[in-house]
């Protein structure tokens, strides 16, 4: 009887695994091209948003990570079908439109939450979540007033645009950081931590030491193993408790 239960788990993991679909939807005229894994019709909605590089595999395996524990996942595009930078020059470019122009960033975020929706995955309990960019735009989207339950920073930006706060952010946040991040400061960290705390809104703020920028992209110099294990454990919690 043991056999056959260990048996069936590994069959259920390895069919969540590669229950992933990809789904082209449009968003002012434009193909994207977003993938998602669907557990039920039930189950919570995480909204994964991809690092500067676009929706590639990483996206896709962390969605099948959350899959098996449950999730519904929709990972949006948010530099459209078939356009994934390999060269710094290009990764600027793309995320450098999208930080000059933070209203077209909305709407892709919002876009990719109806073509969750219209994919048959239920919207009313979610979760964003984002590496690197992704952070930076699930801010984006906390400080547009989604009403979703919690967003989450691996890595991300921190700072707040020039003109915008947090007055109609709403949900639970948890901002995953490194100690030893040379793109995204310490002092960033404490000055999103004030501006949550002066609109009251709940949140958790951990750094980790020793971890650099982008310390949770396996196969990388910059994985630390420790940090990436940690985050992930504190994160799976978060869904927990939120959703």
């Amino acid at each position: 009887m043991k056999y056959f239960i260990t048996f069936f788990c590994l069959m259920l993991s390895a069919s969540l695994a590669n229950a992933g679909k990809t789904v082209t939807y449009e968003i002012d005229g434009q193909p994207y091209e977003g993938f998602f894994e669907k557990v039920s019709a039930e189950a919570p909605l995480v909204l994964l948003i991809h690092d500067w590089d676009g929706l590639t595999e990483y996206e896709e395996k962390r969605a099948a990570m959350l899959a098996e524990l449950g999730y519904n996942v929709f990972a949006v595009d948010l530099f459209g079908a078939g356009v994934r930078p390999t060269e710094v020059k290009d990764k600027r470019q793309h995320t450098g439109e999208l930080y000059k122009d933070r209203m077209k960033m909305r709407r892709l975020l919002e876009g990719g939450l109806e073509a969750a929706r219209a994919n048959g995955l239920p919207t009313d309990d979610v979760v964003a979540a984002g590496y690197c960019f992704g952070g930076a735009a699930v801010l984006e989207l906390a400080r547009s007033g989604a009403d979703l339950d919690g967003f989450v920073t691996f890595h991300g930006g921190l700072s707040t645009p020039e003109g915008q706060d947090y007055t109609k952010a709403r949900g639970s946040y948890l901002i995953l950081h490194g100690s030893s991040d040379k793109m995204i400061s310490l002092d960033d960290l404490a000055a999103l931590g004030r501006q949550l705390e002066e609109n009251g809104l709940p949140h958790e703020l951990i750094s980790y030491g020793g971890a650099p920028h982008a310390w949770t992209v396996f196969d990388s110099s910059r994985y630390r193993e420790d940090a990436d294990k940690k985050s992930w454990q504190r994160f799976t919690a978060f869904l927990k408790e939120v959703l």
